[in-house]
């Protein structure tokens, strides 16, 4: 009895082990097809990245102006005979975009400027300042031998030295134009890195989300967008920097005789009581630029409380960072309307 008991726990492990093992084939096999598969697709997107270059590349505008000297500067289109896998970014927005993308070779940030909080993991060592904003470090630019720099309008003057080091590429937005600039930075950063699909699903979400903040402009006659400075203000209408608010978001201007200058025409108080405008939008640059801001004591003064926008409670405060520095990719331009909606609704 005992052998017999003996023979059927050998058998009875034989055929426990003969199941893991096939079990673990199979487990194997299945990896194994998978990682196949992976590096099937890998192989098939590197492919299909390859074969789209030669790649020439135009800037999103032909040309710029200084805001400081006025200054004309004209960009060339650059051709590519590969992909850039060493990139350079000094444009907020643009970095923005790369990392909504999925872009990987961003080697070098203007990290000597306040970058935007979204982008904070771009101040880690392995990333090297490239400069701040408007004072690139040549030097370091040059050690870092990048296959590609991408500027925009605040690194302009510094566009024939930033050509002696490695190709460039505007992708700075047009005052005049800034949605449809936007959308071909976009369209520049989905082409030269093999990322269309990403691109067209991450530009869905526009849709939905302007259709909403258009139905809610709807329900105001007039609208007026201020920029706060260390306690003075500027204004704009359509034909500024942020004349999307009007035209795209579809927001009703309560003038639209403000002259167009990328800081805004000097507006006091008394002018926005004059205006009395139903909503009144507030960008905080003191916040942009690292000051110490009074912004809501400063603006609810005894003029401002005269007006329907304070009457109402719709004056909105928009987050700095995101509205004066890193506008113009697709995670801080989605997140503008958001923060809109948010405040409004």
């Amino acid at each position: 009895m005992k052998k017999w008991k003996f023979a059927s726990a050998l058998l009875a492990l034989s055929l426990m082990l003969t199941a893991c093992g096939t079990d673990e084939e199979a487990s194997n096999e299945v990896t194994k097809d998978t990682t196949q598969a992976e590096d099937q697709a890998k192989e098939n997107n590197a492919e299909e990245q390859s074969a789209a270059y030669p790649m020439t590349v135009s800037s999103t505008v032909a040309s710029s102006e200084s805001k400081d000297s006025g200054e004309k500067y004209s960009y060339e289109d650059v051709t590519f005979e590969k992909m850039p896998e060493k990139i350079a970014v000094f444009d907020y927005g643009f970095l923005d975009t790369l990392d909504a993308l999925g872009v990987e070779g961003v080697v070098g940030v203007a990290k000597d400027s306040s970058l935007p909080s979204h982008l904070e993991a771009y101040t880690a060592d392995e990333y090297v300042s490239i400069g701040n904003l408007k004072e690139p470090l040549l030097e370091d630019i040059a050690e870092l031998s990048p296959d590609v720099i991408f500027i925009s309008g605040r690194q302009s003057t510094f566009y024939e030295e930033l050509k002696e080091i490695a190709p460039v590429v505007f992708v700075g937005t047009s005052q005049d134009d800034y949605w449809n600039t936007f959308l071909a930075s976009v369209d520049i950063a989905a082409e030269m890195f093999g990322k269309e699909k990403e691109a067209e699903e991450y530009t869905a979400k526009f849709d939905s989300a302007l259709e909403e903040v258009k139905a809610l402009a709807g329900k105001y006659d007039t609208s007026l967008v201020t920029m706060y400075n260390e306690g003075k203000l500027s204004g704009f209408s359509t034909n500024s920097r942020f004349g999307y608010i009007f035209d795209i978001y579809g927001f009703k201007p309560v003038t639209e005789d403000i002259e167009s200058s990328s800081h805004g025409s000097n507006f006091g108080f008394e002018a926005i009581l004059e205006f009395d405008p139903q909503v009144l939008l507030v960008i905080d640059r003191t916040a942009a630029t690292g000051g110490e801001s009074n912004i809501e004591k400063d603006m609810e003064n005894e003029i401002i409380k005269k007006t329907d926008a304070y009457k109402n409670n719709r004056i909105v405060y928009l987050d700095g960072p995101l509205w004066y520095l890193s506008g113009g990719g697709l995670q801080s331009e989605l997140a503008k309307i958001e923060e809109i909606l948010a405040e409004l609704k």
